[in-house]
């Protein structure tokens, strides 16, 4: 995936060679391959392992160029190769593992993880490496709530991803079908930024001439826009001349390598074109990159990633508050509750909902894209998309209007590209909560009203969750019902309930309570399957204390009678 290396790792080398006599072939293939430059320096290292017992070393390069170049079929093979040999190392291992991992090898990918981390001795990441591989095989086995398709219109065999929305029917998206200037990475266009109008696609006009910030040289992309559609926000590759770049030294090599980090540029359309572009205030060229903007709704607040110092990890989502002279304040971090020790990047805003990717909250392998309502530093826990809206791929950039319908973009194998846009849909039912009679608040709500009025310490009936008699377990009528409450307990993360179980009055007391708390503990147990933390849900078991009839002992009751006080509520207990 290009753009997770020249954008989220925020790492795009160029080079001056120094002088060299005659260098060897592998020479040469170790210096394209220290500039980044995979596409070139593969060739040199396939012929180098064809010669006869070839250095494992050459193996391990000939792995992490096709890895690095996005074929991940022969990253397995060459990687299997490498692993066979007990000299391998154990860097090696490790992306073996993950290749196994992202290509859904999953019994592999365990075995690969547990031998490079018995070489390591880190049984705490081993731990978290299984449970992602638990997580993709339990959500790949359940059945999808939503329909997501590649978004043919937009994709080609090149790399299209980072859609958004462009006025009220139009989109503007990131791809490098162009190849009028190569990467030297991927053999690939550089990234340009294009518009999809009415459904006929073309590069987005723009007016660069005489502007020293932006040219079509290096990377573009992605695009943020106001809800005007008159200002965005743009990533960038710098542009800055090479003169104007700072040598690295952190590099192991006598090449001399600069890093062209990303920036923000600020653009205004004016005619139909997008020009007069100028610089975000806190880029910093020379130190870290800023890129992946977001706008909320009203223009006032602006989130990005960035690897700034002060961060939490690899990369954070920033953000910038709009001042009341119109400048951008200081960037702050958003804080620990989205931002991990490693990636966090591609955040767009839908209402007060934020959508990112990240690599350090527990997910099905790669970058995987969460949901967290709030604002500035302060959000509610983010919810992992689940699958089949995240894979075991890269998966980000995830746009919406409603929630219920979007885009997304991805590198999964059944793509038309590199990375594809892919357009989703949720088929799930509007979930409806029914309050008991005599509430204040008697009707039906769809699930994304459920919040505030609605008070803590009240009961709401779910179309009660019934039990057989004398038994604990889910039914399959109750685990449609326990479904439904799933939907409302993912899409409102913040909200944190008891499920309250009752028995019919037949049997002792003390065998009632005990009966009724195992099925208030057993719905508990089936959400936490689905996903649900359980620290939300409080199992409380109440017997035969809450009948809903006069079907108190001793009194004559029909089995369907009986049947309406063996059930489920579910009261708010907080936000």
């Amino acid at each position: 995936m290009k753009k997770l290396l020249s954008y989220i790792l925020f790492i795009c080398l160029a080079t001056s060679l120094m002088a060299q006599e005659q260098p060897t072939k592998k020479q040469q293939a170790d210096q394209l391959f220290e500039r980044y430059e995979y596409y070139k320096s593969l060739n040199l290292y396939l012929d180098l392992a064809s010669k006869n017992n070839p250095d494992l070393g050459i193996l391990e390069r000939v792995a992490e160029c096709y890895r690095l170049t996005n074929n991940y079929a022969s990253a397995e093979e060459w990687y299997a190769r490498v692993a066979d040999d007990e000299r391998a190392s154990p860097q090696c291992i490790y992306a073996y593992a993950e290749v196994l991992l992202r290509n859904q090898k999953f019994d592999q990918a365990r075995a690969t993880y547990k031998v490079y981390y018995d070489k390591v001795g880190k049984a705490a990441e081993y731990a978290a490496k299984l449970a992602t591989i638990d997580s993709a095989v339990r959500w790949m086995a359940l059945t999808p709530r939503y329909n997501v398709q590649n978004a043919d219109k937009f994709n080609t065999s090149s790399s299209d991803w980072g859609l958004a929305y462009y006025g009220k029917t139009g989109f503007v998206f990131t791809s490098d079908r162009n190849m009028d200037n190569q990467d030297k990475r991927t053999g690939e266009g550089y990234y340009r930024l294009y518009q999809s109008i009415d459904g006929n696609i073309g590069e987005l006009p723009m007016n660069t001439k005489g502007n020293p910030l932006f040219n079509t040289d290096y990377h573009t992309g992605p695009m943020a826009i106001n809800a005007s559609g008159d200002t965005a926000y743009i990533t960038i590759t710098t542009r800055s001349p090479k003169r104007k770049i700072v040598i690295d030294k952190n590099y192991n090599t006598k090449q001399r390598l600069y890093t062209r980090w990303l920036q923000l540029i600020i653009a205004t359309k004016t005619k139909g074109e997008w020009g007069n572009f100028k610089n975000f205030p806190y880029n910093n060229i020379e130190q870290y990159s800023v890129g992946h903007a977001a706008l909320s709704k009203d223009g006032n607040m602006l989130y990005f990633t960035s690897d700034m110092p002060g961060g939490i990890g690899e990369t954070d989502i920033w953000y910038c508050q709009k001042q009341a002279d119109g400048t951008w304040g200081k960037p702050l971090n958003c804080g620990p509750i989205i931002n991990t020790a490693q990636e966090e990047a591609f955040p767009t805003i839908s209402g007060d909902t934020l959508y990112y990717s990240s690599k350090g909250l527990p997910g099905m392998g790669g970058f995987d894209i969460f949901k967290t309502v709030g604002q500035k530093d302060s959000w509610s826990k983010p919810v992992n998309m689940q699958y089949p809206i995240n894979s075991t791929s890269d998966d980000f950039c995830l746009i919406t209007h409603d929630g219920i319908s979007g885009y997304l973009s991805s590198n999964r194998e059944v793509g038309k590209g590199s990375d594809d846009i892919y357009s989703f849909t949720n088929h799930e039912p509007h979930v409806p909560f029914r309050v008991p009679l005599g509430s204040d608040n008697a009707g039906r709500l769809p699930a994304k009203q459920f919040k505030p009025p609605f008070e803590v310490g009240k009961s709401y009936v779910f179309n009660n969750i019934y039990y057989d008699l004398d038994k604990s377990n889910i039914r399959p009528d109750a685990a449609i019902e326990l479904d439904k409450l799933y939907v409302i307990l993912r899409d409102n993360p913040t909200l944190k309930i008891e499920l309250s179980s009752h028995t019919d009055s037949r049997a002792s007391h003390n065998y009632n309570m005990a009966l009724s708390q195992r099925r208030a503990a057993s719905a508990v147990a089936y959400l936490v399957s689905k996903g649900i933390d359980r620290s939300r849900m409080t199992a409380k078991g109440y017997g035969d204390t809450q009948l809903l009839n006069k079907c108190a002992k001793g009194v004559p009751c029909t089995e369907a009678e009986h049947q309406l006080n063996r059930r489920t509520e579910v009261k708010v207990v907080g936000y």
